[in-house]
């Protein structure tokens, strides 16, 4: 019931997914990404235990493919799900169980994988992945978000539309992007509205939080005050 795609950047260290359902909150349940390991999708009758041991797996040095059976080893739904996964190298593997609901399947290349099921045919996924190719000379997460728009033109869920999400991750242990939208009647529409905020809001908090390279990021009281102002906000810190 959703399509994603799954990507590491070599230029960035970044892993990223994006998807997008008819079904509620799929950013709550499918996309797993870790930083150095990898990025994972679980969907179709979504088993979320499984984005974790993928992820931990890739972690100790199994390629994706030994990854994801091992995690579906003890998973007597295993028919039913769908999970694909790139790790650091770039390799990818997916999995499309045998009671997955038509158009159900996969395509990859270098570093990205894309996987569908209850799609409206396979050309939602070929044509998320030559969007894909045909635009890398933009940004990881507009190259993303351009692949998914190709994808919902040619078809997307055959069910319709009602949600959508992208999670990436670089250098930290949480995401430096982490956008969802839970319930919308166009929701690749109100995903582009939020990552323009993003770009514009969160891309320069990036650079002041805490990180493993600044581990109490951005502390000088006056130098906070500053960009406050520059914003035009009347706001002053304690002292």
């Amino acid at each position: 019931m959703t399509w994603s795609i799954v990507v590491h950047d070599p230029d960035t260290n970044a892993f990223a997914v994006a998807v997008a359902t008819k079904a509620f909150a799929v950013g709550a349940s499918c996309p797993f990404v870790r930083s150095g390991v990898g990025a994972v999708s679980t969907q179709s009758m979504t088993n979320r235990y499984l984005g974790p041991a993928v992820l931990d797996a890739m972690a100790r040095g199994l390629d994706p493919a030994s990854a994801i059976q091992g995690a579906l080893a003890g998973d007597g739904g295993a028919g039913l799900r769908q999970v694909h996964a790139v790790d650091r190298h770039g390799r990818t593997a997916a999995w499309t169980g045998r009671n997955c609901v038509e158009w159900c399947g996969n395509v990859a290349a270098k570093g990205i994988s894309v996987a569908g099921n209850m799609l409206a045919g396979q050309a939602t996924i070929d044509e998320t992945l030559a969007a894909w190719e045909a635009n890398d000379h933009v940004s990881l997460t507009e190259r993303l978000m351009l692949a998914m728009e190709a994808g919902e033109a040619a078809g997307g869920d055959r069910r319709g539309r009602q949600s959508a999400a992208m999670l990436m991750t670089t250098t930290e242990d949480f995401p430096d992007l982490n956008l969802r939208v839970d319930d919308h009647a166009q929701p690749l529409v109100e995903l582009r509205r939020l990552l323009g905020i993003w770009r514009v809001e969160g891309v320069p908090r990036l650079g002041t939080m805490p990180s493993k390279a600044s581990p109490s990021g951005l502390t000088d009281l006056d130098e906070i005050e500053a960009g406050w102002i520059s914003r035009g906000l009347d706001l002053r810190l304690r002292r």
